[in-house]
């Protein structure tokens, strides 16, 4: 399963390799499978700070599971507050093709996610929709480039630049701190268009689960605002029996497995 949840660009390589971008795209898709398993949930809390430091939390079930055809499905159910329960977004990754669904409770109808709103904050959150399926993106997709090595946290990484070949994707390139020994990804900047860095994600606490070293908290901080979106997993499973109806715009609208 392709799942570390949010931006896991996990790469292997040295100094004496930079440059050499398909010894990187090897590495993407080996550290792309770090996590191995065929279907993910989660119960997890999404705690929003404010720029003054005030907080909202959310509430969320995570449902993720692999296609047939190599591709993965995933959806984003909230829990509470009521302000936001029976709210569900669904997305399906096939190759270089992202689609994506969200049902509001308010409006009582499912609405498709426009390439273009990808950019948009999800849910009021630090997260954008790009975001949310970044983590199933294909590595061919981007181009990965060694820049050096260093220390961060007391870790030896790897500082790798990932740079999209599609000039519409949301960020103009990304840079990951991977570290050597287990290919874990502690901390990805990212940028924008104009080559600003714009936010930064970064992976606070991992926790071996089912013999799989796990993020289990997460922070993604928007810079200018001084607002970040902290994501704490509270149960985490792998490999459980997830009907296929719960990927279906069905499920979004009833919430009821067929």
């Amino acid at each position: 399963m392709k799942k570390n949840y949010i931006l896991i660009l996990l790469i292997l390589a040295g100094t004496a390799f930079y440059g050499h971008a398909q010894d990187a795209l090897t590495i993407v898709r080996r550290s792309r499978d770090r996590i191995n398993a065929a279907t993910t949930l989660n119960r997890s809390r999404w705690i929003i700070t404010a720029r003054n430091g005030s907080t909202t939390e959310r509430l969320i079930n995570q449902y993720s599971k692999d296609s047939a055809s190599g591709g993965s499905r995933t959806v984003v159910e909230f829990v509470q507050p009521a302000s936001v329960a029976g709210t569900r977004f669904l997305t399906i990754e096939e190759g270089d093709t992202s689609s994506q669904w969200i049902f509001l409770p308010s409006l009582g109808k499912i609405r498709r996610i426009a390439a273009s709103e990808g950019s948009g904050s999800f849910m009021g959150t630090d997260l954008s929709y790009d975001d949310i399926s970044s983590s199933d993106r294909d590595p061919n997709l981007d181009t990965h480039v060694i820049l050096r090595e260093e220390t961060y946290n007391g870790k030896l990484c790897y500082v790798i630049e990932s740079r999209p070949k599609n000039s519409s994707y949301q960020y103009s390139k990304m840079i990951q701190w991977i570290e050597k020994s287990n290919w874990v990804n502690h901390k990805v900047e990212l940028y924008d268009k104009r080559g600003t860095h714009v936010k930064t994600l970064e992976i606070l606490e991992l926790r071996d689960v089912q013999g799989r070293l796990s993020p289990i908290r997460t922070r993604m901080t928007t810079i200018e605002k001084g607002t970040n979106t902290t994501i704490i997993m509270e149960n985490l499973r792998y490999d459980q029996n997830v009907p296929e109806s719960v990927f279906s715009t069905s499920y979004l609208e009833t919430g009821k497995v067929r």
